[in-house]
């Protein structure tokens, strides 16, 4: 899932529920959550039909999602509070962090991810960007300083086997996936450290849908000056622009408002185990909807890098 997103990190860095929920509420609040997860995990699929059957460009879906989806973000953030949306643009420092997160977040993962699909698929691209969690967990231990306790040393050495499994489908003379979709996953999971790290802060003072509204809006505009979208337009049918519509509207804007609030109501540490959702929508949508095959060592190795993300969290 490269999408904006609230996740937990080993040492708790962001913070969890307001309370701990029980019942219906806490029912409420882990449908949401899946629900979130398995939209990114669907969309990503959609993603691959539109570069495999309509020869779309990662570069160009890139821009088509930043720069519309941005305006549902800013709308969102325009109508649940309107003063943070103009007060950002009175906070020099803030629109400098902002374009950093631009640049360094929003741009370098919505291209790795979809990079990473095309040259693979969205369940491989989905499960190699859980590598996050381990990434985190280093630099966590790194910067406290501290060891890895039982579970996080047992998290480790199953991330990194279950990576050796997906790249080389268990016979270590071979890769099993391209190079260049194997160096766009790791890719991922780079981009979904820093999109973990770098726009805490700033969502914390400005809000969650201003900071990405803005990030997309930027990232966008930068990707199109250098990319130029319109001299790169995919011949679509209905079909084509509903699936780009869907990416767009259910995919990105939906799925990221479907779990922001999802953790808002579970806490951040079960949205982040709630989360492998996507990486098993992407997995199973890609079997079913594209035909993708995956042999027993790959699928183990999935399986291991979800555990992962169990035991990190």
């Amino acid at each position: 899932m490269l999408e904006p997103q609230a996740q937990s990190t080993p040492e708790g860095a962001l913070e969890g529920a307001t309370s701990d929920p029980t019942g219906n509420a806490l029912l409420r609040g882990i449908l949401i959550t899946v629900a979130g997860g398995a939209l990114w995990g669907l969309n990503g699929t959609v993603a691959k039909y539109l570069m495999d059957v309509y020869a779309v460009e990662p570069l160009w879906l890139a821009c088509a999602r930043e720069l519309t989806a941005c305006w549902l973000f800013l709308g969102a953030a325009w109508v649940r509070n309107r003063s943070r949306l103009t007060g950002v643009f009175r906070d020099r420092r803030s629109l400098a962090s902002i374009l950093a997160i631009a640049l360094g977040a929003i741009l370098f993962s919505q291209v790795a991810y979809l990079e990473a699909i095309d040259w693979t698929n969205s369940g491989t691209a989905t499960v190699l960007q859980a590598l996050s969690m381990p990434i985190v967990l280093i630099l966590v231990c790194l910067h406290t300083p501290r060891l890895p306790r039982r579970r996080e040393v047992a998290g480790l050495i199953l991330a990194f086997s279950g990576t050796f499994l997906m790249a080389t489908g268990g016979d270590p003379t071979h890769l099993a996936l391209p190079p260049v979709g194997l160096f766009w996953g790791l890719l991922c999971a780079v981009s979904a450290t820093i999109l973990s790290i770098l726009p805490a802060r700033m969502m914390r003072k400005w809000g969650n849908f201003v900071v990405n509204g803005l990030a997309f809006l930027i990232s966008g505009l930068i990707l199109a000056a250098f990319y130029q979208p319109w001299n790169h337009m995919p011949a679509l049918d209905a079909l084509g622009w509903a699936l780009v519509a869907f990416s767009i509207v259910f995919g990105t804007f939906g799925a990221y408002g479907l779990y922001l609030q999802g953790v808002k109501e579970v806490g951040s540490v079960r949205g982040s185990i709630l989360s492998t959702s996507e990486p098993l929508v992407a997995t199973i949508t890609s079997v079913v909807l594209m035909g993708v095959s995956f042999s027993l060592p790959e699928l183990v190795g999935m399986a291991f890098i979800l555990v992962t993300v169990l035991l990190t969290a």
